[in-house]
């Protein structure tokens, strides 16, 4: 199948709420485990959620090239796809999924062109957005700031991707990213 599915979004817009009930809508996907240096939230696992590694663990491999893309999000918040999670995923027949940050949708939009979709999660708006950060409780009032000034840039690529997802109201927004996925995985 090699093909890919990528749903980048300003942190809070939603795009990992999406993609999971899209994996539990019985698509040939699995998703793709990314490596962070960041602390685990909640409930969070290693090898679930992400694969939580230590900076220099990260660099490390970076220096290796065991990443397809990678990115320094925030000072020595590193995020990035291992080579061999796609290689896994491929290796079993289904197409990947992937819920990155913005940079890392289009980076890896360019590194597979043809045979990924890239979807753009786009929230309702800054207010919306705002609120979502804070109702998850898990970043102080200056990492919210953070990722809304952020929020603000990533906003603008939006057009550099080949849909975006309204997501004002989730069924709405799961509704059209299924039918989104549909038409690609017919193809």
């Amino acid at each position: 199948m090699n093909k890919c599915i990528i749903f980048s979004a300003p942190s809070g817009a939603g795009k990992t709420t999406i993609v999971r009930r899209l994996l539990e809508e019985g698509f040939p996907l699995e998703f793709s485990i990314s490596a962070a240096t960041r602390d685990k939230r909640g409930t969070e696992e290693n090898g679930k959620d992400y694969y939580f590694l230590s900076v220099d663990d990260f660099k490390s491999k970076i220096e290796k090239n065991e990443f397809i893309e990678w990115e320094e999000v925030y000072e020595d918040h590193f995020y990035g796809t291992l080579k061999t999670e796609i290689e896994r995923i491929w290796k079993s027949g289904k197409a990947v999924i992937f819920d990155v940050d913005v940079v890392g949708g289009i980076n890896l939009k360019n590194h597979f062109g043809e045979n990924a979709l890239s979807i753009f999660v786009m929230p309702p708006s800054m207010k919306a957005l705002e609120e979502r950060l804070k109702g998850r409780g898990t970043d102080s009032p200056e990492r919210i700031e953070k990722r809304l000034e952020k929020a603000k840039q990533e906003l603008i690529t939006a057009d550099q991707f080949d849909f975006v997802v309204l997501n004002d109201e989730l069924e709405k927004a799961v509704g059209a990213a299924n039918l989104i996925l549909k038409k690609f995985l017919t193809q």
